[in-house]
């Protein structure tokens, strides 16, 4: 079996298939094993797990999950990777290659299909273009998957994983709290990949919530609160929320909603905990 971590392996595959890289779908493949197995490791896959894999590329994370995993769903965008694919990895038969869009294909179909029994967990080397919509949209579709363990930008991850009062702490902080509890495995260099991207990556575990930290009326009118208060990140909470069409109160009565909250409306968006945005929306959405 190809060692498909290995430089050399790649580049005689490069050779042999004439694949070229997408920078438009942000193709940078990771060559560094020890990465590899701290990915597996994190996302505790065993043999009763069956991993949705995103974007597998060559397969190299790809060949690592089919070692650990009961079963495997690659899903790739790139038709010209899937022929690669299919060599790379003939060697398993407890893999499943879907050439589709992941945020158009029915991910609620494909687990019901693939997985109808055990833990499912969720693994991919994000492109960086589009991790946050990617991620998002796994949370806000309420899949029956227990964590995300992905490869991301650095900067990204950051601002994931920070708290309250941070400079990293923005609307993405809250937005994924709300759904999971992220934890920070691994950093890795530009190095570890083939072709080196410009930033660094971080590898990161979202655990999914049995239900959200706060409660709240309105998800919605949640979201708006927090949209609100980090549009203009400058400006007061009272500003930022009176400035914003979405908030339907004015600026005197928004003033009285934050008094009700015991929150000072001279605070901005990224002192507030997820608690205190949960009280601001609950008092102004039903």
């Amino acid at each position: 079996m190809k060692n498909l971590a290995s430089v050399k392996v790649i580049k005689e595959i490069l050779a042999e298939s004439g694949f070229k890289f997408s920078k438009s779908l942000g193709q940078n493949f990771l060559t560094d094993e020890s990465v590899l197995e701290k990915i597996v490791l994190g996302a505790e896959i065993d043999s009763d797990t069956g991993v949705i894999e995103i974007g597998p590329g060559f397969g190299t994370l790809t060949q690592r999950l089919c070692m650990a995993a009961k079963g495997v769903v690659c899903i790739e965008i790139d038709k010209t990777a899937i022929p690669i694919l299919e060599s790379n990895l003939s060697d398993f038969d407890n893999l499943t290659i879907i050439n589709d869009d992941v945020l158009k294909c029915d991910l609620h179909a494909i687990i019901n299909e693939q997985f109808k029994d055990g833990r499912v967990c969720l693994a991919a080397n994000l492109p960086y273009y589009i991790t946050t919509p990617i991620i998002m949209h796994v949370l806000e579709s309420a899949l029956p998957v227990e964590s995300l363990t992905v490869m991301i930008q650095k900067e990204v991850a950051m601002r994931i994983a920070a708290p309250e009062g941070t400079k990293d702490y923005g609307a993405l902080s809250v937005a994924v709290n709300f759904y999971a509890e992220p934890q920070i495995i691994t950093h890795v260099p530009p190095s570890a990949f083939i072709p080196q991207p410009k930033v660094s990556s971080t590898v990161i575990k979202l655990t999914l919530r049995d239900k959200p930290p706060v409660e709240v009326k309105n998800e919605k009118g949640y979201f708006k609160i927090v949209k609100a208060a980090f549009g203009q990140r400058r400006k007061t909470l009272l500003n930022a929320l009176s400035n914003s069409a979405e908030i339907p109160l004015g600026k005197e009565e928004i003033s009285k909603v934050l008094a009700k909250c015991g929150i000072d409306e001279k605070r901005r968006g990224e002192t507030l905990s997820l608690q205190e945005f949960a009280n601001i929306a609950n008092e102004i959405f039903e």
